[in-house]
């Protein structure tokens, strides 16, 4: 996939990014992310807690939260995931709360599914209607809820297996420090990339090919990579918390969800735009045939009409599409990666100097 390749379907993605009312999906994403937000991290702290402890893994979620969305949106976060573990006296009210909890956790989904159908197109009747398709979006939901408590477990076992790794490095070479962050930046891209494949392959109500799935969820983790980093600062620059006084926190938490499922419906655009131009929902040109047309036979005029039998023609192949370079998408991730970890490598130093020179 050359330069101009590239750029077409970058442009075809942001028009057909506008066309599908975007900016209103991600709006409706972020509402609906702010009742789910809390009973879909106590479960997945539940499961992952199970093997790691849950003091362990929701120490590592609060810290990620507070690296994303800052002190006053993690705090906040915190209210709410306390909130929603609250006990409940009776069995009847526990099993009342736990399925409200499951109902909470997978609304968001539901919505994400929503939105990704209207990317696609999907017609009405392919939509899942009726009690069978409610409960099959619940299933499909809790099903990424347990996807993504995999994903942390995996990425809580890698972590730590880098951290251990580093401090053994540390006493033989110098400036681990950088080679560390671009490792731990490349394993949350990877992490973003299994997330956003499995959400584009099995949310959709459409068949789609893995070959566009892992092309379109490549894209958007890098973009999300960057973004976050972009949002980080804008949320972190703008005060928000200050603007919106007493609801600044859960403010900066929707501002932030909202921005991150642009980005995320911006790669789900160009999933679209890669599968139909270059991938399986690539429409391929049918063969052209002659019309059959009578004719009159011999000298008599009265005798039947016989239809002429068209000569085969053969279908007209459309040129294959060059594959996209997985070479070339890796080399792009790595060189992303290793900017934005140089950028904070460098700006940790910065801080680090300044305090020294103070003391």
């Amino acid at each position: 996939m050359n330069a101009s390749t590239l750029f077409r379907l970058a442009k075809k993605s942001c028009q057909a990014w506008l066309d599908d009312y975007a900016p209103s999906m991600g709006a409706a994403i972020s509402y609906y992310t702010a009742f789910s937000i809390a009973p879909l991290l106590v479960i997945v702290i539940s499961i992952a807690g199970a093997v790691f402890g849950q003091d362990a893994v929701r120490g590592t979620i609060e810290g990620q939260i507070s690296g994303l969305v800052g002190r006053d949106g993690a705090l906040a976060i915190q209210g709410l995931i306390k909130s929603a573990r609250e006990p409940t006296e009776g069995i009847i009210a526990s099993t009342i709360s736990l399925v409200l909890l499951g109902i909470g956790a997978t609304t968001v989904f539901g919505e994400i599914q929503s939105a990704l159908d209207r990317i696609w197109h999907v017609p009405e009747p392919a939509k899942p209607s009726g009690i069978w398709g409610l409960l099959r979006a619940r299933f499909l939901s809790f099903g990424l809820i347990l996807g993504l408590a995999f994903l942390l477990m995996a990425s809580l076992t890698v972590s730590a297996a880098v951290a251990a790794a580093g401090t053994w490095l540390g006493a033989l070479m110098p400036g681990w420090e950088l080679m560390l962050m671009g490792i731990n930046t490349l394993l949350s891209m990877s992490i973003s990339c299994v997330l956003f494949a499995m959400i584009f392959k099995f949310m959709p109500s459409v068949p789609i090919a893995w070959r566009d799935v892992w092309v379109g969820a490549a894209v958007t983790a890098v973009l999300f990579e960057v973004g976050k980093v972009l949002i980080g600062l804008y949320v972190g620059k703008a005060g928000l918390s200050s603007t919106y006084a007493a609801a600044g926190a859960i403010a900066v938490v929707l501002i932030w969800v909202y921005y991150a499922a642009q980005i995320f419906l911006l790669g789900a655009e160009f999933t679209k735009v890669y599968a139909a131009e270059h991938g399986s929902h690539a429409a391929a040109p049918e063969a052209l045939l002659d019309p059959v047309e009578p004719r009159k036979g011999g000298a008599d005029a009265n005798s039947a009409l016989t239809p002429v039998t068209p000569l085969p023609v053969p279908a007209m192949q459309a040129a294959p599409a060059a594959p996209l370079s997985t070479g070339a998408l890796a080399t792009t991730v790595a060189l992303l990666a290793a900017r934005v970890a140089l950028s904070l490598w460098l700006e940790r130093r910065e801080k680090r100097d300044a305090l020294r020179r103070r003391r």
